[in-house]
């Protein structure tokens, strides 16, 4: 319908009422606008869901969804019938303290995978000291994605003993979740892209813990218009990305850029040679393997470096271990240095598989672990509450991140920090000097050197090597 607006304003009788059939055009036009999301729980009832794995308890009183604990029995989850792709979630929730919860979205449960187990994304609800609600946990796979030791701000978002609001936003790639507003999770993965929503009661094996209960309401989804949505947080959460080969728009602003192309040498060559190794390395499918020759350190293909040098930057790389495995990360490396047999010299990420390889029982107070700065520094866990150093095992894909700048120098296992130190304090020095780099002149302390990825012998993958520069 059209409306003159030489009527509107010249015909003084028409006056009111054109005016009030305009705004109520207007009104009805925005409100066919408005985002339209939908209450899970809308027919106050549980029929759109059907538990899964564990007999914990789940009922629905005043529109509240309740999840009650109970003894001996696995995670269980209440779960939609309904599998979603790309949507927006909101729901608030309040925790007994002590008792574990999460939300499961993008889930399945198949007889072919572990006999139906629940597996997939989880946002983490908690009441622990280590505080990581909000973070993404996948469930029965792969383990922690975003803990949140790298996002400190979002570590105080969660209020012990209150209801708390969380938001999960899975689009496409991203996937970012936020607890009270603030940003928690900043994820890119691609692993699965549609699934179920379902709620979780942790399984318990503490009498103490039985009858805690979990509590939900407002559960509301959005499934459209999804981008002009999203939420724009007072905080940025770090951006963790799990994408093979590809850099995020937020890796990029950072500087990040890639330190191996992914299908061939350039940038590398063997650390005692001009050229890269004619044998002993393979590339293939975005993937750079060293092979096995029994153990023999540099004796097959050798190590290899870059062909430029670095002062202060951050340094990204995933590798993958094969039973009884030992390799390293090497930075600070001056490749001339060692003339004879064995590898170049610099300051070394351990990467061993610390339950087989021999060399983790060597060295002094387990400094030559997974994560360790190699015979100097033992890896453990310094964020504080949480277990172990987040390493998700052998043939599994894990992540080494070494941050340098200036005298700092950090390692982080999986995005957990598990070793700090600065290499120009009288600390540093004196552990040099109680290890088999005492007769190295300034060693680990020169302005500048390459990156190595070492050959010890054993079969080593390594993908997504990621650098920036400060």
């Amino acid at each position: 319908m059209l409306l003159k607006l030489n009527e509107l304003y010249f015909s003084p009788k028409k006056n009111i009422f054109t005016l009030i059939l305009f705004l109520l055009l207007i009104t009805l036009q925005l409100k066919g606008q408005e985002t339209k999301w939908q209450n899970l729980l809308q027919n106050n009832n549980l029929n759109d869901f059907v538990q899964l794995n564990g007999k914990a308890d789940f009922t629905l009183k005043d529109g509240i969804l309740i999840g009650t604990s109970k003894l001996n029995t696995p995670n269980s989850f209440l779960a939609t019938k309904t599998k979603y792709s790309n949507f927006i979630l909101e729901f608030d929730v309040l925790v007994d303290y002590n008792l574990n919860s999460g939300v499961q979205f993008r889930s399945e449960s198949l007889e072919s995978y572990m006999n139906g187990r629940v597996h997939g994304y989880q946002c983490e609800i908690e009441t622990s000291t280590r505080r990581w609600a909000g973070g993404i946990y996948d469930e029965a796979r792969r383990g922690w994605l975003y803990p949140l030791s790298r996002n400190k701000q979002g570590q105080r978002a969660f209020i012990n003993g209150r209801w708390n609001k969380y938001r999960i936003e899975a689009i496409g790639n991203s996937i970012k979740t936020f607890v009270n507003g603030v940003e928690t999770s900043n994820l890119f993965d691609n692993m699965t892209q549609k699934g179920f929503i379902a709620f979780q009661v942790h399984g318990i094996s503490d009498p103490k813990q039985e009858g805690k209960q979990v509590r939900w309401r407002n559960i509301r989804i959005l499934t459209s218009d999804l981008e002009k949505n999203r939420m724009i947080a007072s905080n940025k959460a770090p951006c963790i990305s799990y994408l093979d080969g590809e850099l995020t728009q937020d890796e990029k602003r950072l500087g990040f850029r890639m330190l191996w192309d992914g299908k061939t040498t350039k940038g590398w060559r063997g650390a005692k040679r001009k050229n890269f190794p004619e044998k002993g390395w393979i590339i293939k499918d975005g993937i750079l393997t060293v092979e096995s020759s029994d153990g023999k350190e540099s004796r097959n293909g050798g190590d290899i470096v870059t062909k430029e040098s670095f002062r202060n930057f951050e340094l990204s790389v995933d590798f993958l271990l094969s039973p009884g495995a030992n390799s390293g990360i090497k930075y600070f490396v001056v490749s001339n240095l060692n003339k004879g047999e064995g590898s170049a010299i610099g300051l070394e990420f351990q990467i061993l598989d610390d339950e087989k390889h021999p060399d983790y029982k060597l060295g002094k107070n387990r400094n030559r672990s997974v994560g360790s700065l190699y015979d100097l520094i033992r890896a453990e866990n310094k964020d504080t509450g949480a277990r172990g150093k987040n390493f998700k095992g052998v043939g599994q894909w894990n992540n080494a991140r070494i941050f340098v700048n200036g005298g700092k120098v950090e390692h982080w296992l999986n995005h957990v920090k598990v070793v700090e130190f600065d290499r120009f304090s009288q600390t540093f020095e004196a552990l040099v000097e109680k290890s088999k780099y005492e007769i190295w002149e300034q060693f680990g302390r020169w302005p500048q050197g390459l990156i190595l990825l070492q050959d010890h012998g054993d079969q080593v993958s390594f993908k997504n090597i990621k650098v920036r520069e400060f």
